[in-house]
């Protein structure tokens, strides 16, 4: 008996049907991944503007412009982009001297490829947060 078979045809075929889901895991881990360093670096820099400001107007301006940074440098979608400041202990006016600032970014990563159509988009989007912690020197907004 002689087998007759296209091994090649095979080979082809469950190559193609083990490759594109693996290509296309790698392209949603990637995008992922860059939305979570942006979401971190954006944390990080934000707290720390924030705490070496000379007041709560140059802290604002400071956060603002870091963050609008930190959208263009990671491609950030602006309208899911959400930023929230907390002092620890809870002061009148946040951030306050003395004060540990709490910094929190939070945004969605939109899955490659899914299309807008039924909302779906927003079905296959995963919610990204990344928080940081700085402390504000004692003597902060006096100079």
């Amino acid at each position: 008996m002689c087998d007759q078979g296209s091994a090649a045809l095979e080979f082809i075929l469950v190559g193609l049907l083990l490759l594109v889901p693996l290509v296309y895991l790698v392209l949603a881990l990637g995008s992922i991944q860059g939305q979570s360093l942006g979401a971190e670096a954006g944390a990080r820099h934000a707290a720390r503007a924030i705490a070496t400001a000379a007041d709560a107007r140059d802290a604002s301006e400071r956060t603002d412009r870091v963050i609008g940074s930190v959208i263009d440098e990671y491609g950030l979608d602006p309208d899911a982009v959400e930023v929230s400041l907390e002092c620890r202990p809870a002061a009148a006016g946040c951030p306050a001297a003395g004060a540990t600032v709490v910094v929190t970014v939070r945004t969605t990563v939109t899955l490659p490829f899914v299309p807008s159509v039924l909302g779906l988009d927003r079905i296959a989007s995963i919610p990204v947060e990344a928080t940081a912690v700085q402390k504000v020197s004692r003597v902060w907004g006096s100079g």
